[in-house]
């Protein structure tokens, strides 16, 4: 759960003593830093997992044509953007095989932006043009993910994350039953009203808690690959395991063309050699860099099982290597299914469904927790839990330390706020409760 409101520890709901008022007081301590960005993730995160359906809805002009007869060749769309607002490097062209979506084009205009146009094939007509940095759901996305501060807000998300998952663990002891409370009454839905006061928003947030370890957390893990220090390691253990992707992408051992010079073949024999391989449609499609470099294309369909890619030399249409997806090691298969997860793409719309749901109850799990918190929380005090400060029990530091090394920014943050601690928040009494 990402709130410490569980119950006051009390004769008709707890018999955890210390060992649960210090779990609680962790638990809550830790959700004053993750409660906000518990509603952000859920708010951004919800709403980017329907991507394709509002840009569908946001550029529908740009991105639906009247189906015509014979469309014009992909060069002849290339050059209609580049007299449209200049263009400094082409850098990928996605073709479909639906006769009323236009080309989309991705290029680097006059002034070097990195932009998309969409191209009306059947007339050469540019539809429209936006900065792909300037796009809304690309917005969404990076403040979902760094909070439009770069590096610096990816590691505040990134502690958040890592917390959050602590404190779904904490929550799961605290959600327990014990005393008089029954294992039907804490995974039955709370009765009654938020008139019923306090009582009514802990249960709402234990309840809610309960489901959301379930659809929340996976969600918390699956994103992590994508993350600075979490991610980073793990994309260095697989470089050092060879469980590493092998995508053609941007591999530094992709074949050139077989020789450098000659007539590049036409943008529609790389789309036919893609198709005569078996790939499926979309196809993205990025085009030499130089004179000796060669052709890079792909399936974009969102079946990982498709997402095949090819080199295909750029003067003979020679396919120069193949890669497909299955060819991935364990390790790079199992963190892309687990993106594709992540974005509800996975398994079609009940994955949609599951992840929209998780992102509902991420957000009523912060609400209420907040609501909790506020209603018993003592007039001008935060309401820390009352929990002894003895010494941790070898048990708990051994939680600690794993903890620590499974999410290193839990360990960095325990030990500046350890030191804070010592050196500040002790000699004013923060985050203490009145009684220690």
């Amino acid at each position: 759960m990402t709130d410490a409101t569980a119950p006051a520890p009390s004769a008709s709901y707890t018999t955890g003593g210390a060992f649960y008022r210090l779990v609680w007081k962790w638990h809550f301590l830790a959700s004053l830093y993750v409660l906000p960005f518990m509603a952000m993730l859920a708010i951004t995160g919800g709403i980017y997992l329907y991507k394709p359906q509002i840009e569908s809805w946001l550029y529908a002009d740009q991105m639906y044509v009247a189906q015509g007869d014979t469309p014009f060749a992909l060069e002849a769309q290339v050059t209609a953007v580049k007299n449209h607002s200049g263009l400094t490097r082409l850098r990928g062209i996605t073709s479909y095989d639906d006769p009323t979506r236009s080309t989309m084009i991705e290029f680097n205009d006059a002034n070097k932006v990195r932009s998309y146009a969409w191209v009306n094939p059947y007339t050469a007509d540019v539809l429209g043009i936006v900065e792909r940095d300037g796009m809304a759901m690309r917005l969404l996305k990076k403040f979902h993910g760094e909070l439009l501060l770069g590096k610096t807000g990816t590691k505040f998300v990134e502690l958040a994350a890592h917390w959050a998952i602590v404190m779904f663990i904490t929550g799961v002891y605290l959600w327990w039953p014990r005393g008089n409370r029954s294992l039907k009454q804490a995974v039955t839905p709370p009765k009654g009203t938020p008139k019923q006061g306090r009582s009514w928003w802990r249960e709402t947030h234990l309840f809610t808690g309960f489901l959301a370890t379930l659809l929340v957390v996976p969600i918390l893990i699956t994103g992590l690959p994508w993350t600075d220090i979490w991610g980073g390691g793990l994309s260095y253990v697989q470089e050092q395991t060879g469980q590493k992707s092998q995508s053609l992408r941007f591999s530094r051992s992709v074949p050139n063309s077989t020789t450098t010079s000659g007539t590049t073949i036409p943008y529609a024999d790389v789309i036919a050699a893609a198709e005569s391989q078996g790939l499926k449609a979309p196809y993205e499609m990025r085009p030499p860099k130089n004179d000796k470099s060669a052709f890079w294309i792909r399936s974009a369909s969102k079946n990982r099982h498709d997402q095949n890619e090819l080199i295909i030399d750029q003067y003979t249409g020679e396919v120069l290597k193949r890669h497909n997806f299955t060819d991935n090691p364990p390790v790079a298969k199992t963190v892309s299914y687990g993106i594709s997860f992540h974005q509800g793409e996975l398994y079609g719309w009940l994955n949609l469904t599951q992840n929209t749901i998780a992102a509902v109850l991420a957000f009523v799990l912060s609400l209420t927790g907040f609501v909790a918190w506020w209603k018993r929380r003592p007039s001008g005090s935060l309401g820390v839990p009352n929990a002894p400060e003895a010494a941790l029990s070898p048990a708990m530091i051994i939680l600690v330390i794993a903890l620590s090394l499974l999410f290193p920014l839990v360990g960095a943050s325990l030990i500046a706020a350890l030191i804070l601690d010592w050196l500040i928040f002790r000699h004013f009494g923060w985050f203490r409760s009145p009684q220690t």
